[in-house]
């Protein structure tokens, strides 16, 4: 049987109903579902260089439909805990093709990263840090700690001072394990104190400490100005103080009040985060992992989808052999990204991000481009599928990238929502696309080195495959 047969019987297989397998061997060798799918092919009036990803891409849109994330639920310290144990499975498993020394390495600082916070999860009490520019002298340090003093045993730290200048302008690391920062302002405030305060994740309880002691500024006024200045949450956990130690009881008392009564939501609250930013550090190296196999994977598909267009006499047969080729992209994509969906909504899925490219000129815009470049190789310009088979080659990287995006943004959920990748398909093929455009220079080059090694014609499929430019 040959190359195009064998394509058409895979195509076949995977779209017909899970109900209707068994009879497959009496349509025999699948000669009316191959024309039938030739026919359907062909009143599309698709562009022949269309075939790329969408021809191996199916249906099965109308089995999908969204559920709750698979896994433990996030919303707890076990949740979280449950989370980033799978996650170490998945490095365990997408290193095992690393360097031993490597891979051990960094599953011994993952383990002590999580050995670590677990002692932080184990911690009692509540710790504060006093944060600024300028803190007040450290000799107030113990009337502060008394003001604050309630049944939550409390410890408090005084920071050195932020620095007014910053490259990047990020909290140091040791705060983020504070359930609660008291940073400490002078007024007017400097343009160094507006931009730590801009710089404060959004998650961290913070209150601000306001110092003033202009006799020309009433209290109401003061307040009025910081408002305008900073956002509506930090504005709303304002602490004013004339810098006095015997009022500074008086001052701080609305805090006081709050770690009196929040003081166990505060601390959840800051397990919870500390988990959130532990498992975010994970899934970013994770990703990068993910990225290193998928290359080699993209680059490989895309030579394959190229050949199989130089290889099908009839532009359906390309489509058919596009269909075998991306359903092995499709696949070990699933697998890299630890992606539990069906083959089916796999397809369904990244025929949105192919219709995208497609309403985007991906194949004009290659096209176009790729033409000096065949006419550079007289030879192989008089093979007809050289410059459709480039523009296949393109479209299927771009579409590719597009995939692992949305598979990336998609992690954890047990199922797609297809109404919601076709809303953001545009968006994450556009990015793609602009990615892979700087990546140009790189393509062309490969695709010197694939027209160089395309064989003669008469050449089988096999042939065409292991034409394939080295990396």
């Amino acid at each position: 049987m040959t190359l195009p047969q064998l394509a058409g019987l895979a195509m076949v297989r995977q779209a017909m109903p899970t109900t209707l397998k068994p009879w497959l061997p009496a349509i025999g060798t699948g000669v009316m579902g191959w024309f039938a799918l030739d026919g359907l092919l062909r009143l599309s009036h698709l562009p022949i260089a269309s075939g790329l990803t969408l021809a191996g891409l199916g249906l099965g849109a109308s089995l999908l439909r969204r559920r709750q994330p698979r896994g433990p639920a996030p919303t707890d310290v076990p949740g979280w805990l449950g989370r980033l144990e799978q996650l170490e499975g998945q490095f365990l498993r997408l290193a095992g093709e690393s360097t031993p020394a490597k891979t051990e390495l960094a599953s011994r600082m993952r383990k002590n990263q999580l050995a670590t916070l677990r002692q932080e999860l184990d911690r009692q009490g509540l710790q504060l840090a006093l944060v600024g520019t300028c803190p007040p002298a450290l000799a107030l340090q113990p009337d502060l700690i008394e003001a604050l003093r309630g049944a939550e045993k409390l410890q408090l730290h005084w920071a050195h001072p932020l620095p007014a200048w910053s490259t990047d302008w990020s909290w140091p690391e040791a705060f983020a394990a504070c359930d609660l920062l008291i940073h400490h302002l002078r007024t007017p405030l400097s343009a160094a104190d507006l931009r730590w305060l801009e710089a404060l994740p959004a998650a961290q309880p913070a209150w601000l400490l306001v110092e003033f002691n202009r006799a020309d500024q009433t209290l109401e006024a003061l307040a009025a100005e910081l408002r305008s200045q900073l956002g509506q949450d930090l504005s709303q956990r304002l602490l004013f103080w004339n810098g006095l130690p015997t009022t500074l009881t008086a001052s701080i008392s609305p805090l006081a009040r709050q770690l009196a009564s929040a003081g166990a939501e505060l601390r959840s609250g800051r397990q919870l985060r500390r988990l959130e930013q532990l498992h975010g550090l994970w899934q970013r190296e994770l990703e990068q992992l993910r990225r290193q196999h998928f290359l080699p994977l993209q680059r490989r598909t895309q030579w394959l989808v190229a050949a199989g267009v130089v290889a099908a006499p009839l532009p359906s047969l390309d489509l058919l052999v596009l269909a075998v080729a991306n359903g092995l992209m499709l696949r070990e994509m699933a697998r890299l990204w630890d992606c539990p969906w069906t083959f089916e909504q796999l397809q369904a899925a990244a025929s949105e991000l192919a219709k995208a490219a497609l309403a985007q000129g991906v194949v004009e815009w290659s096209s176009q481009l790729l033409t000096g470049l065949v006419k550079l190789h007289g030879a192989t310009w008089l093979v007809g599928g050289a410059l459709q088979a480039l523009s296949a080659a393109y479209l299927t990287r771009v579409v590719a990238r597009s995939m692992a995006d949305m598979l990336a943004l998609s992690a954890g959920v047990s199922e797609p929502d297809l109404a919601e990748i076709k809303r953001q398909a545009p968006l994450l093929v556009a990015k793609a696309a602009a990615a892979e455009k700087l990546d140009w220079p790189a393509f062309l080059e490969q695709g010197r080195q694939w027209l160089r090694n395309l064989p003669p014609a008469g050449m089988d499929g096999s042939d065409l495959m292991a034409a394939e430019p080295t990396p």
